[in-house]
Order: structure tokens, then sequence, then C-alpha cells
């Protein structure tokens, strides 16, 4: 068995090349993930496959793909720090699309805007 390492592929022109698919492991792997700072101004920190974070009003969020998901009944996951304590906090996603994800946080009832949000997605 033979092992090939690389840091970046060139085509043969020298030009860079998108990232290799290996169809094996492509339904296993994220198709889009973000952490951001969801008080004041949202801001991305690190992203794969988001183009953006639209503010919905106090702890809702539109988490916008930057290459379309296949379909919307993919399997995601989001997570925020509570702000004020962990007693009856919740985060969660409240509308799947193909161009975006809605998540939501709340704690005691109330929804929150929290400094530390991650999200990741997965499709095939």
């Amino acid at each position: 068995m033979s092992t090939i390492r690389t840091n970046t592929l060139l085509a043969a022109d020298g030009s860079t090349t998108t990232e290799p698919s290996i169809p094996a492991l492509d339904q296993r792997m994220a198709k889009a993930w973000v952490n951001f700072n969801g008080t004041g101004t949202v801001a991305i920190r690190h992203s794969y496959n988001v183009s953006s974070i639209t503010d919905q009003g106090v702890g809702r969020y539109d988490v916008n793909y930057a290459t379309a998901l296949s379909h919307t009944e993919y399997p995601a996951f989001y997570q925020a720090k509570a702000v004020n304590d962990n007693n009856g906090d919740a985060s969660y996603v409240q509308a799947y699309g193909t161009t975006f994800a809605n998540v939501k946080h709340y704690e005691n009832g109330t929804n929150r805007d929290s400094p530390i949000n991650s999200f990741i997605a997965f499709s095939n």
C-alpha cells in the first residue's frame, strides 16, 4: 500500500484546484460548519461553506450556506453558550433549508443572544 501526502494539489497548468472529493467519505463529512459571535454585530470566527450569518432578532440567526445542500432533511447540530445560567437553556435548529438553517437559543423561556455559537450540518 502507498501513501501520498501533500499540502496543495495543482492542476496541470499550475493553478490551484478545488478540494479533492473522496466519494467513500463524502457522506461522513460535514457539509457546513461555523463558529460565530452572536452578540452586538454578528461575526463569523471560523467557518466552512458558510457565507454569512443573518441576525433574525434576539437569540435567532440564519446560517447561510455558500453552496446549497442537496435536500432539507439533513442532520444538523447547534449549540450556544448560556449567557445567564444553564437552567432552562436550549439551543436548536428551528428550520432547515437547502441554502440556510435557522437556529434559536433561549434561557428560561427568554430568547438570548450568545457570544459563542457553533453549528454543523451533514448532507449527501
